[in-house]
């Protein structure tokens, strides 16, 4: 594995599940796996799950870690080609993501969309220069349009969760007072489709996720009809990509209890962090239906195995 960045990175979502598991119950058997390796964990935007996970399953693979935040701690990038930098910007992301490679193993990458221009989000210039010219592979942490290791993590906890071969899985848009990217939604769309589950979306008119990556997948803008003998209820609010950044606070749409005994018993989930009694009601993620905990736990284990697979292929190509 060369990089790390959607599920279309990963040749078997089966095997890697497994692989996770398998760290799971034996966190440290591979510690010499990482022994003498470097993880530069690069961070444009703010994170407490995927900075500590991360951080966690690399020591249990024995790699040594370096972390800085950019926007505090670094200089200001430059990304386009051919500028004339006497602006703003004091270093080029040729010349960054080249000496990251001198310093680091494997580079992981967190990059926000700043919601003021599609086109640019979804080019995800941030992540893909430093794909271009850094020598090492780079792993998103969550990039303008997707978060790779939280669906990993997502997908991880529905396998152990399930009941049925193919449970109904209900990813429901909720009220935010910010306006929020798209890209944890997209990328659990885009990892459950490549599952066996049954996939139902639920969304006010005007906030559909992008259609390239929703194609297929029925989308419901009647949130009750949705939740209907739902056997996992994904809880997320995102901006709207038609009329792109924009936000709504319509809290007929916030989960309660009320709303999830139309489930199957379905257990809640959500990536955190969350705004209680905004986006969820307390004594939905307070129940025993709730796996943000375990979610969260197993962001260590979907990131262990990603960077177990790019420590092996790197050893098995050298």
């Amino acid at each position: 594995m060369k990089q790390f960045t959607s599920v279309k990175d990963i040749d078997s979502l089966e095997e890697m599940i497994s692989l996770a598991q398998k760290m799971k119950e034996n966190p440290f058997v591979n510690k010499h796996l990482g022994e003498n390796k470097t993880l530069g964990l690069l961070f444009f935007n703010p994170s407490l799950r995927t900075r500590m996970s991360t951080q966690k399953a690399a020591m249990n693979l024995g790699m040594q870690i370096m972390v800085m935040n950019v926007n505090s701690d670094g200089w200001q990038i430059e990304l386009e080609n051919g500028t004339v930098m006497n602006q703003g910007t004091s270093e080029h992301i040729k010349e960054a993501a080249g000496v990251l490679s001198q310093y680091c193993d494997v580079i992981g990458i967190r990059a926000f969309a700043n919601l003021k221009n599609q086109q640019e989000d979804y080019e995800e210039k941030i992540l893909n220069k430093f794909i271009e010219f850094a020598s090492v592979p780079v792993i998103s942490l969550e990039s303008a349009t997707k978060h790779p290791l939280q669906s990993f993590a997502d997908v991880l906890t529905i396998e152990e969760n399930k009941t049925k071969k193919k449970p109904k899985i209900v990813l429901t848009w909720a009220p935010h007072p910010k306006a929020l990217p798209q890209a944890v939604a997209n990328s659990f769309v885009g990892w459950i489709k490549e599952t066996e589950a049954e996939l139902v979306i639920a969304n006010p008119k005007g906030f559909d996720l992008n259609p390239e990556i929703t194609k297929g997948i029925p989308v419901l803008h009647n949130q009750e009809e949705a939740l209907e003998n739902a056997d996992f209820v994904y809880v997320k609010n995102w901006s709207s990509y038609e009329d792109y950044g924009k936000t709504l606070e319509d809290e007929n749409w916030m989960l309660t209890q009320e709303k999830m005994d139309k489930t199957n018993h379905g257990k809640f989930m959500h990536c955190l962090p969350v705004r209680r009694n905004v986006v969820v009601s307390d004594e939905v993620i307070d129940s025993q239906a709730s796996l943000v905990l375990e979610q969260a736990n197993n962001r260590t284990f979907s990131a262990q195995a990603v960077l177990y697979k790019i420590l092996q292929d790197g050893i098995e190509n050298s």
